[in-house]
């Protein structure tokens, strides 16, 4: 079956469409997005502006029209942090569906770590043991560890790169005292759940998803995103500690002109960096291996795997 997916995140809006059968990798035949960075259009109050929601909107008016001109069945629209923490996020998702007809699933954000971490199951297989896998978006943290398909933890702390730039940083680049406060803040809490996450044992298999640690590995030495999702591709703890301060001590402007690092998310590196820095420190990851399925796979990978139950239960006897 061919099936939309519209991801709202907290930085892009990502439109999809994929083909899509049970026992199959999902087959991309469109994408689209937007760089809304919905995380920084919240007013003081911590409500999303009006001129991001049009914007929203706007996009989404967009994508369901191209969902019709290619002819897919159903369209899966969900939101991450930004909505689901903004105190008008339900007013949002109402004015959405008035507007275009479309109900946005607000993600919780333990949902957000099991659906990565099914994603990532599924991408590495049952030969991989049992994983842990990290998620560093706008908004929060993911972290989830498990042996099966669903985590037996699966933890999300508000620690994503743009919504600790936005509220920790005052300049570009960011004055060291306020970097080192971060670091401090992050360590803290990523250490109060390092405990919960480590406790069935040690992964066997560390994974990263998301456009920061694509971004960090990419500067380290990763093989470019045009050499195709099946190059393995690595991020070294060393690596990060090593790049951290150079990468503080830059511009976003100087950021922007590193291999991998685009010119949107430039600005929220160094708070991603320390984000993922502090994970891999506490939770005592040397090297973490970057996976190309992530939260929208996930999705897409839950809905076939209900269609497909339903189908069953309807045949069973």
């Amino acid at each position: 079956m061919r099936l939309g997916v519209l991801d709202v995140g907290s930085n892009t809006v990502h439109f999809l469409v994929v083909d899509a059968y049970h026992g199959a990798a999902p087959l991309p035949a469109y994408a689209s997005k937007t760089e809304l960075r919905l995380v920084e259009h919240l007013t003081d109050d911590d409500r999303i502006a009006p001129t991001a929601v049009d914007a929203l909107s706007a996009f989404v008016s967009e994508s369901l029209a191209r969902a019709e001109d290619f002819g897919v069945t159903e369209v899966l629209a969900f939101a991450t942090s930004a909505i689901r923490e903004a105190r008008n996020g339900d007013e949002v998702i109402e004015l959405i569906r008035a507007r275009t007809g479309i109900e946005i699933l607000a993600l919780p954000g333990p949902d957000e770590a099991r659906l990565t971490f099914l994603a990532v199951r599924r991408w590495f297989g049952w030969s991989s043991g049992r994983l842990l896998v990290l998620d560093i978006g706008g908004g929060s943290l993911e972290v989830a560890a498990g042996n099966d398909e669903v985590p037996d933890v699966a933890v999300s702390l508000p620690l994503g790169a743009g919504r600790l730039t936005r509220a920790r940083f005052s300049a570009d680049p960011p004055p060291p005292e306020q970097v080192k406060d971060l670091r401090r803040e992050v360590r803290t809490a990523i250490g109060d759940v390092a405990g919960q996450v480590v406790r069935g044992g040690t992964a066997r298999h560390t994974v990263a998803t998301s456009k920061t640690f694509r971004q960090l590995a990419r500067i380290a030495g990763a093989a470019a995103s045009a050499e195709g999702p099946f190059v393995r591709r690595e991020l070294r703890r060393d690596d990060v500690r090593a790049w951290l301060p150079k990468l503080a001590g830059m511009s976003a402007a100087e950021r922007a002109l590193l291999p991998g690092v685009s010119t949107g998310r430039a600005e929220q590196l160094v708070a991603g960096a320390l984000v993922a820095e502090a994970a891999m420190d506490l939770l005592d990851i040397p090297v973490l291996e970057i996976a190309p399925w992530a939260l929208r796979e996930g999705i897409i990978l839950r809905r076939l795997d209900a269609l497909r139950d339903r189908v069953a239960g309807a045949v069973d006897p």
